[in-house]
């Protein structure tokens, strides 16, 4: 029986440090669009980032064009691109019109499970107890973390509101399971390009919609919003993203997305001055804790992609 290694051991670390910032970036997230949102639509706040995001990869464009790219790829890339950012973004902006922040972050706590068993079915990768029981702590601790919040938004629909939120966590499986498996071939620079670009071309028309153009006058605030939201978060956070997922499996990759509303409460406290309830910190440390516990090397295997040979490598027992 091999024995156990550090999940962020030497040739882990990396990449679970890329997974961390990621997490930092969508969590401060929520803070830059309730600067943007106070003078843009949101629909136009979405197209803004999607466009700067863009402008990022325009330099790398012509290394693009040596990658290895075949026809095959062509719709799983555009899959991808409509998964997310484009059904999600919709999804999940109509979803928090009718449901409560605090309802929906406990919607989203079953993303990892969904990765699993997706990752499971369509990836091969094996998925063991003990990153089964990781998941359930971080879930746990996710939704204590939201009821230990005060909502402050209505929540006209909630019925309808929480099952958006969950389709919207669907598409996000889908985004993810076909990240690991582009990423076999493509770098995640150019699938967070593509992300991009497909996110522009998408959201291009709303622009025609009645009430999205741009308003009489935009103040500072707004504009670095969506300029961090844009370069910071739809570019870094889902390259940094990318990255993580291509090194390590799938379904141990996205536990680290029940951080994001630790680190969200955590901007709140010390940008906002939002108080953090004694047991607040108590979930925080429950979520961190399952992340730690669902980072299982059993999986490790069937996420490490191909051998110096081209050979799938053989998963590592425990």
């Amino acid at each position: 029986m091999a024995p156990l290694t550090n999940p962020f051991a030497a040739g882990r670390l990396l990449p679970a440090l890329a997974l961390l910032a990621a997490t930092v970036l969508w969590g401060s997230s929520f803070v830059a669009m309730k600067f943007a949102f106070r003078e843009l639509h949101p629909l136009l706040v979405i197209f803004g980032r999607m466009l700067l995001a863009a402008l990022c990869f325009l330099p790398f464009v012509p290394s693009f064009t040596r990658l290895p790219l075949r026809r095959h790829h062509i719709l799983p890339l555009l899959a991808m691109g409509f998964f997310e950012p484009c059904l999600y973004f919709l999804l999940e902006s109509a979803a928090l019109l009718r449901t409560s922040a605090s309802q929906a972050a406990m919607i989203t706590t079953m993303l990892p499970l969904l990765v699993a068993m997706a990752a499971g079915l369509l990836l091969g990768e094996r998925i063991t107890m003990r990153t089964v029981a990781g998941f359930v702590v971080a879930a746990a601790g996710a939704i204590w973390l939201s009821l230990a919040g005060h909502a402050t938004t209505a929540s006209p629909d909630p019925v309808l509101g929480n099952f958006l939120e969950f389709l919207a966590m669907v598409s996000a499986t889908g985004y993810i399971i076909l990240v690991k498996h582009l990423s076999r071939t493509l770098p995640p620079l150019f699938l967070t390009a593509v992300q991009c670009f497909v996110g522009v071309a998408f959201f291009l028309p709303v622009l025609l919609l009645p009430g999205v153009g741009l308003p009489a006058a935009m103040h500072l605030p707004s504009i670095l919003a969506v300029v961090y939201l844009g370069i910071g978060v739809s570019a870094g956070a889902y390259g940094l993203y990318n990255y993580g997922t291509s090194r390590l499996p799938a379904s141990q990759a996205v536990a680290f997305i029940n951080l994001i509303p630790v680190f969200t409460i955590l901007f709140g406290f010390f940008i906002l001055q939002e108080r953090l309830g004694l047991w607040q910190v108590v979930a925080c440390l429950v979520v961190f804790a399952g992340v730690l516990l669902s980072q299982d090397v059993a999986a490790e295997g069937a996420g490490s992609g191909t051998d110096g040979g081209g050979r799938q490598p053989r998963q590592q027992k425990v």
